[in-house]
């Protein structure tokens, strides 16, 4: 394993994440050198190295790295590539990943997690590829179109849909409904990032899966309540969406008791201060 941290500037341009976006990435909160989700972070690591055919790093390897973080809250990030070689799209057998690195200092943003946010709709549909679905690969493309179509601050996400129209995710969170009693969160067998507070909040059982073909656009815009969640930013709770022509949808949420437990139990396993009201 060939790794590189952020005080090195040099990235070879031969390097296949750099040429076709052939490989992962990981974004942890890192608290005091302390990882959170570290497990998650590093099976998920491991899976998605697995499904693109080369190996990830040992974790001994990996297990080094938090510890180099200084004091605060940092956010590590984490690219590992295919590394060089192969010609044209043909990958080299056997690859010789390489893994780069860099920590970035990161304030959390309370007032998010207080009064909620503002959403919208984007125009952009996410393509439907099964080989895909789940990783988080360095091909992202689609994330930067959609965000792209948003400049206004007041609007935290935008919500992006398949070619269906059903929701999947956020540009860069996942998603979450509560009706019928419970939380629902889209399935990603199609596409989408399966982010690992998602998969722990369902392993907890906080979290049930909506099968995509079950979750049409008007079930999440009608629903009780909404979030959006990932390991860095924890919980945010939806209050409003617009469509991509910034007028109001259906969905207008209240922040109620279903959410503010669904929060205290993200928030919980990722150490941030909780006090608001669950009840």
């Amino acid at each position: 394993m060939t790794g590189t941290d952020s005080g090195d500037p040099m990235v070879a341009v031969t390097d296949r994440g750099l040429a076709y976006g052939d490989g992962l990435f990981e974004t942890v909160l890192v608290r005091d050198g302390v990882p959170l989700l570290w497990n998650e972070h590093c099976a998920r690591l491991s899976r998605g190295a697995g499904r693109l055919g080369f190996e990830a790093p040992a974790r001994e390897w990996l297990d080094a790295l938090p510890g180099q973080a200084p004091q605060g809250e940092h956010v590590l990030k984490i690219m590992l590539t295919r590394g060089s070689g192969g010609r044209g799209y043909r990958p080299p057998i056997p690859a010789e990943p390489r893994c780069y690195w860099q920590f970035i200092p990161f304030k959390p943003m309370p007032e998010r997690w207080e009064k909620g946010v503002s959403v919208r709709l984007c125009r952009l549909r996410l393509a439907r590829q099964p080989a895909l679905a789940g990783l988080k690969h360095l091909n992202r493309l689609e994330n930067v179109l959609a965000r792209q179509e948003w400049q206004d601050d007041a609007i935290a996400e935008g919500i992006l849909l398949n070619d269906r129209d059903q929701p999947i995710e956020a540009t860069a969170m996942n998603l979450a409904w509560f009706d019928q009693g419970q939380w629902w969160t889209p399935e990603l067998t199609e596409c989408g990032v399966e982010g690992t507070l998602r998969r722990v909040l369902i392993d907890k059982g906080l979290l049930s899966i909506a099968k995509t073909e079950d979750a049409p656009l008007p079930r999440f815009l009608n629903s009780q309540s909404a979030c959006l969640f990932n390991s860095v930013q924890g919980l945010w709770p939806i209050v409003e969406c617009f469509d991509s022509g910034h007028q109001h949808v259906p969905g207008q949420w209240p922040i109620d008791g279903p959410v503010r437990r669904l929060q205290d139990g993200a928030h919980t396993l990722m150490g941030y201060q909780f006090n608001f009201p669950t009840s």
